[in-house]
């Protein structure tokens, strides 16, 4: 079985932010927070717990995005 990108979810304070997201994301994020526990041994988080470690996860491995962070620097 192939591991999951995502590992254990951080506590951390949260910022309130709302978006809009298509069934299908919303299917796959309950789906992916299922397998999450399946892998982690937890219970399925809640969809909009996965939404913030994704997309930090994407930005960590976005290379255009720490080149560009690098020269900003």
């Amino acid at each position: 079985m192939m591991k999951l990108k995502l590992g254990p979810l951080a506590d951390d304070r949260p910022v309130k932010l709302a978006v809009e997201l298509p069934a299908a994301v919303h299917r796959d994020l309950v789906a992916y927070a299922a397998a999450l526990a399946a892998e982690t041994g937890g219970s399925p988080a809640a969809p909009e717990k996965l939404v913030a470690p994704m997309l930090a996860r994407f930005m960590e491995t976005d290379r255009g995005f720490r080149r560009r962070s690098r020269k900003q620097d």
